[in-house]
């Protein structure tokens, strides 16, 4: 018997057109770049590894005695006993008091995002997020179908959050607020007084406060304490990971810590359910929980100056091209600059024009929800500062003839 075989080809999902991720989107692109012989520098991932800085060897040591030890079976779904434990206490002596029964361990903080959003947006629900914000937010919004309100961060006041215009944001359909501080992309981070403000307003409304705290331990004035410290029967879920202040992005470990209202108890069920339908995140690597939050963490003191040094050279060098400005940074490894860009030219087209012509790659400013024609991009100022030289060398010299097109 003969199969007639149809040539169309299989149809995908719409929520896949919805979905975009510019930060690994551009990389498309530089690839295009090298195959054609030109040496491309990513200023695209903030991947500190990938620039030479060391996952610390007692975190390393760690993970291999678990795969030694056996380590190597599914775990519990909310993740192992020590490693909860661990992130409960790390909160609770910082201020915030959280249970262990209300932490879950997770593949990377975006793994804690996606499980949460889902648990509480329905579709066609909303929620308030950065503008610029981690494009992962709208991404997990539009495979959920649901929304993202965009409130403003102001670049003339350090990139703080535009309180204003975030209160003629919301609706009836908006269930919570995301704050990314310290934030990334812009490196800021925000007075107490802005977080109690942010804080008031989840409450006045009744929104659930998604903290994303994943750099507070990459102040460069020190650690940067959990908004739980503030208030902590609001209703908030602080994420935070391995990936950045400990060194190790590859392991893709996270957690998140649920506070301890019980306005929040029906959430922590809904994550938990969830979290069961993916058996668990990484065995071995959640081992490392325990050693980084309770261990040696020296570490941390130096990589802050390193980045500190190159945030200073970032602004200096940036600031002194012509048509260029930027706001410092105050924690992290990105800087936010905005171009100004000729009549009818956008931030991609600088960014891609950049790139075919220096090889340098940076991401545009709208990859992050901000208009194309004003012209920001981010740049991660990870690599070492004779490269960051060079590569501000070629930056110099392209913008100076690109703002004069006309």
């Amino acid at each position: 018997m003969t199969v007639a075989k149809t040539q169309s080809g299989i149809p995908t999902a719409a929520r896949v057109h919805r979905f975009t991720y510019a930060i690994r989107n551009i990389v498309a692109e530089a690839q295009r770049v090298e195959a054609a012989g030109t040496r491309v520098r990513y200023l695209n991932i903030g991947d500190p590894v990938a620039f030479g800085f060391k996952t610390p060897p007692h975190l390393v040591e760690s993970v291999a005695r678990a795969l030694r030890e056996g380590h190597n079976n599914y775990g519990p779904s909310a993740g192992i006993p020590a490693a909860r434990d661990a992130v409960a206490a790390e909160y609770t002596r910082n201020g915030f008091p959280v249970s262990a029964d209300r932490v879950f361990i997770t593949a990377g903080t975006s793994e804690g995002i996606e499980l949460t959003l889902s648990a509480v947006v329905e579709s066609g629900g909303e929620v308030l997020v950065p503008m610029p914000t981690y494009p992962l937010y709208t991404a997990v919004l539009a495979k959920l179908d649901a929304k993202a309100k965009y409130y403003r961060l102001d670049p003339s006041r350090g990139w703080m959050p535009d309180l204003d215009h975030l209160r003629s944001l919301v609706t009836p359909a908006t269930r919570a607020l995301v704050v990314i501080d310290p934030n990334n992309p812009t490196g800021a981070v925000y007075p107490i007084d802005t977080r109690r403000a942010l804080i008031d307003f989840a409450e006045t409304h009744g929104l659930l406060i998604l903290a994303d705290e994943v750099y507070g331990d990459l102040g460069f004035s020190g650690a940067v304490e959990p908004y739980g410290k503030l208030d902590a029967d609001a209703p908030i879920i602080s994420f935070s990971s391995l990936s950045k202040a400990y060194l190790a992005p590859g392991w893709r470990t996270g957690w998140m810590a649920i506070g301890r209202s019980p306005r929040l108890d029906d959430v922590v069920a809904a994550v938990r359910k969830l979290a069961d339908g993916r058996l668990c995140s990484t065995v071995p690597m959640q081992y490392a929980i325990a050693e980084a939050l309770n261990g040696d963490r020296s570490h941390q003191i130096s990589f802050r100056h390193e980045l500190k040094a190159r945030a200073d050279l970032t602004v200096s060098r940036l600031r002194a091209m012509p048509g260029v400005s930027v706001v410092a940074p105050t924690a992290a490894f990105y800087a936010m600059p905005r171009i100004a860009l000729p009549p009818g030219r956008t931030d991609e087209h600088y960014v891609k024009a950049l790139l075919h012509a220096t090889g340098v790659l940076c991401v545009y400013g709208s990859g992050f929800g901000l208009p194309a024609e004003d012209g920001f991009l981010r740049i991660v100022f990870l690599a070492p500062l004779a490269d960051l030289t060079e590569i501000y060398d070629l930056m110099a010299d392209f913008t100076a003839q690109y703002v004069q097109e006309r």
